[in-house]
């Protein structure tokens, strides 16, 4: 019975910390079926997400600290969706007033949902890490994982070594996080996986609901090819970054 309300709590947390997520999927998939008059549906699902995330600031399910990381991972998604689309892995095929270089806005926030998930978590189950690298190994290898994201285009791409280096670094790195009064134990990089793998999922939600789409997309819908969840899995690995980085700055502040 005790196991059973552990997982209760433990299911309440995860699904508040997917608030954001989840409007984010609502919304494409509303907007398929529910046409907006007077407005592209980028521009509308932008104006939407824009007023969930006023909400959650408002309602403090999101503190300012929080919102502050969200800018910081849309800015950086939107850079990459900006080079992605250009390089033609994938497109925004539907008009918009919204769009940067064929990319709609809205599309950084997939990027900013990760980090909205990862600081809620982080917050509802004090969340904390033991064996974190430092720095220096952290920063540099989420540069370079970001990097070859852009260089693979016209460099080898070093996503399996860059794998294999995380596994390297992060390899005496555990999460600690509470449920209610019972404290557990992860290593990060099999949180990692675990992230990546449903935001893989929730990718193919998103393209089912024409989010937006793949190059071997566009005459009918199909699965997101596997290979993906090793680009998620490198992508949460940049979000826990900055958010564990920003987390230790702050916890530093407060300790002084």
């Amino acid at each position: 019975m005790k196991s059973f309300i552990q997982l209760l709590h433990f299911g309440y947390h995860q699904a508040m910390s997917c608030i954001f997520p989840v409007a984010i999927f609502g919304t494409l998939a509303l907007s398929t079926v529910i046409p907006f008059p007077y407005i592209p549906r980028y521009d509308a699902i932008l104006l939407i997400l824009l007023a969930v995330q006023y909400f959650m600031f408002r309602s403090r399910l999101e503190t300012l600290d929080e919102i502050k990381v969200i800018c910081v991972l849309h800015l950086i998604g939107l850079m990459l969706e900006i080079y992605k689309v250009h390089m033609g892995s994938w497109s925004y095929p539907e008009p918009a007033y919204s769009k940067i270089f064929g990319v709609p806005l809205y599309s950084g926030f997939m990027y900013a949902s990760v980090a909205s998930f990862m600081c809620q978590i982080w917050r509802r189950l004090r969340m904390d890490m033991t064996g974190w690298p430092g720095v220096i190994p952290s920063v540099l290898l989420g540069g370079a994982i970001y990097l070859n994201f852009f260089t693979h285009h016209f460099l080898p791409d070093f996503r399996w070594w860059l794998t294999l280096l995380v596994f390297v670094v992060f390899w005496k790195t555990w999460i600690i996080f509470r449920v209610r009064l019972t404290t557990y134990r992860m290593p990060l990089s099999l949180a990692f996986i675990i992230v990546g793998f449903f935001i893989w999922l929730a990718e193919n939600i998103a393209t089912f609901f024409n989010g937006w789409k793949y190059p071997d997309q566009h005459e009918s819908w199909q699965l997101v090819s596997f290979s993906k969840i090793s680009s998620w899995f490198l992508l949460v690995i940049i979000s826990v970054i900055i958010v564990a980085q920003l987390k230790h700055v702050k916890a530093n502040r407060t300790a002084k």
